[in-house]
């Protein structure tokens, strides 16, 4: 197969995957669905899995950690109503994708990342494709990003027992956080609102990720 013509492949694949995976379920934000229709998932993925890169289901991407299903990374950034006044933190680099999603509707996205080879590999990549709107650290995304700021968003992809206190910290008033809540296997979606007068908790489907691992998560 020419590169052309994996190319070609790639391009009907995340079309399918639009149409199948995203609009026949709940995904309806337009500019959600543009950059899911816009950014190449094969980018994202190891070698071995390229066969597998629009598949409907989360991929290793090694060191435990996982690039998540298709759907959910739609539905997460769906439901953090991005515009392109936010700044986004986001809790958890992994490869990338969800990154760049995000990036393609914010005004600039924060990501930290604990494993740095997962980190300096997600950097090359979005610099390949030109992503230019990214700030990246390495380091416990439990304690926040490493200088005083504040985010319009925040966005974890790993499962916490509970919202770390120093990302609620950082969350604007009026700010939106998504995060995965619950115990090892079992975990719902919620989006927390913080407004003036406490915080608004919304349960949005069942899931299961990774362990958010560090300071104010759970142990290494």
């Amino acid at each position: 197969m020419t590169d052309k013509e994996q190319k070609d492949k790639f391009t009907l694949e995340r079309q399918a995957m639009v149409r199948a995976q995203l609009k026949k379920r709940d995904i309806t934000a337009p500019a959600v669905l543009e950059a899911m229709a816009d950014v190449p998932r094969e980018k994202f993925v190891l070698d071995e899995h390229l066969d597998m890169a629009y598949y409907d289901g989360p991929l290793s991407i090694g060191y435990g950690q996982t690039i998540s299903q298709p759907y959910i990374v739609a539905l997460m950034t769906q439901e953090l109503k991005i515009d392109k006044n936010c700044d986004v933190l986001e809790i958890g680099t992994g490869s990338g994708y969800q990154t760049t999603i995000i990036a393609k509707l914010a005004k600039e996205v924060f990501t930290i990342e604990r494993i740095e080879p997962l980190s300096l590999k997600a950097q090359r990549t979005l610099e390949e494709l030109n992503i230019k709107n990214v700030k990246f650290h390495i380091g416990d995304g439990t304690c926040g990003w490493h200088e005083d700021k504040k985010f319009d968003r925040i966005i974890i992809t790993a499962a916490a027992s509970q919202m770390p206190t120093p990302l609620l910290e950082q969350l604007k008033i009026g700010g939106i956080a998504v995060v995965p809540l619950g115990v090892e296997y079992i975990q719902e979606l919620v989006t927390i609102e913080k407004t003036a007068g406490g915080l608004k908790t919304k349960p949005v489907c069942g899931c299961r990720f990774v362990k958010l691992i560090g300071k104010f998560g759970y142990p290494e």
